[in-house]
């Protein structure tokens, strides 16, 4: 929801309700993840996908049923593989869609979106089955770290359903919880899902040269929240970095020994000025920054880690340095490395192989609970 929250607060501004599907639960090679949604305006103009466009026209059915009839649905789609050309998923996965009426009573998304933009942690619980109170399928309550907003009057389940939303938030993870109809957590009579909308995770980039304005851009698309520092200040400036969400005029190693660095962060050092990424590097190695690439020949790699030992860091922590940065794609402009830049955080952050898939045996889209996920975020 939160790439077409911007347009559905507008929706919602001009007193609209409408329709928005999201995934609850997936399985095998569904292509998009639990929390990725679809809504629908009543005049048929059509946000987001649930599928990758393999059930899309059935899903906007139900959200037109949902719309006229005001009462939430839940269903599920799949299909085998050898049934490719049926309605359903031709990769033969299955994903579970909840469907559900939006009205500004329901679900206050100028509140969600003033903690998203301000890159607080917050959680959408709705409960998507509830088999005692029918009435009650559909309601949401917003959650965030030290409280939460709206509820189902029943406070021993809005405690336990605050409680568990909590927890994933602290994970930054979408998911299916149950509950007793009173709470209870060894009962799974409702069901709930939790949409996490965790702070974007980091990328610092160093050195304000051509290819940090592709490494910039790309590290936006991919939903980072991206700075460019480097200390020439003819050089680092807003107008040549329009992607980046700041941009910094000071040495990289005292910026970054003065930035909060978390295991989702990445740090991209693009100098390749023993002056600059020397110093920088030996502060980013005392981080937790999930990754660490470094741009530079082969050459200049080696003279690097002499620079690196001759400061005292060891060889554990000269081991977490990826440099050349990047997969091997052949890339020469600054446009292609940053492509190669972004393949190899997509590898590292669902634990691909970085070989052409049709080199590769088993399934496309891997479930993984590798910690180094969090570094690349969700």
């Amino acid at each position: 929801m939160r790439d077409e929250l911007d347009r559905l607060q507008r929706w919602q501004a001009d007193g609209v309700r409408f329709g928005l599907a999201t995934v609850v639960s997936t399985s095998r090679s569904a292509p998009r993840p639990p929390g990725a949604t679809l809504a629908l305006h009543p005049d048929g103009e059509v946000l987001g996908s649930v599928s990758g466009g393999c059930v899309e026209g059935a899903v906007v059915e139900i959200a037109t049923e949902v719309l006229d009839s005001g009462q939430p649905q839940r269903v599920t789609y799949g299909i085998s593989d050898d049934e490719a050309f049926a309605v359903g998923l031709t990769c033969g996965g299955t994903i579970e869609v909840f469907v559900r009426p939006v009205a500004p009573d329901t679900l206050d998304l100028d509140r969600l979106a003033q903690r998203i933009d301000a890159e607080d942690p917050v959680a959408v619980a709705t409960i998507v089955e509830h088999p005692d109170a029918p009435e009650l399928i559909g309601t949401a309550i917003v959650v965030d770290p030290t409280g939460s907003h709206g509820g189902t009057g029943n406070d021993r389940l809005d405690h336990a359903i605050v409680q568990s939303a909590q927890g994933l938030l602290a994970q930054g993870a979408t998911g299916l919880r149950h509950f007793g109809a009173d709470g209870e957590r060894r009962m799974d009579d409702v069901a709930v899902l939790v949409e996490s909308f965790a702070p974007r995770p980091r990328m610092l980039v160093f050195g304000a040269i051509d290819f940090a304005g592709a490494v910039a851009s790309i590290g936006s698309f991919l939903g980072y929240h991206v700075t460019v520092c480097d200390a020439r200040g003819r050089f680092a400036t807003a107008a040549r970095f329009p992607d980046a969400d700041e941009v910094v005029v000071e040495w990289p190693h005292r910026y970054l020994a003065d930035t909060e660095v978390d295991e989702r962060t990445a740090i991209c050092v693009l100098t390749h000025d023993p002056k600059f990424d020397v110093p920088v590097l030996k502060v980013a190695l005392e981080t937790p920054a999930g990754y660490l690439g470094v741009m530079g020949s082969r050459r200049t790699h080696e003279d690097r880690l002499g620079r690196l030992r001759e400061e005292g860091v060891s060889e554990d922590d000269l081991a977490r340095l990826r440099s050349p940065i990047g997969l091997d794609l052949g890339a020469r402009t600054p446009q292609e490395t940053a492509v190669s830049i972004a393949a190899e955080l997509v590898m590292l952050r669902h634990g691909g192989s970085g070989a052409a898939l049709k080199d590769v045996d088993g399934p496309i889209h891997r479930d993984t609970a590798d910690p180094v996920r969090e570094f690349v975020g969700s």
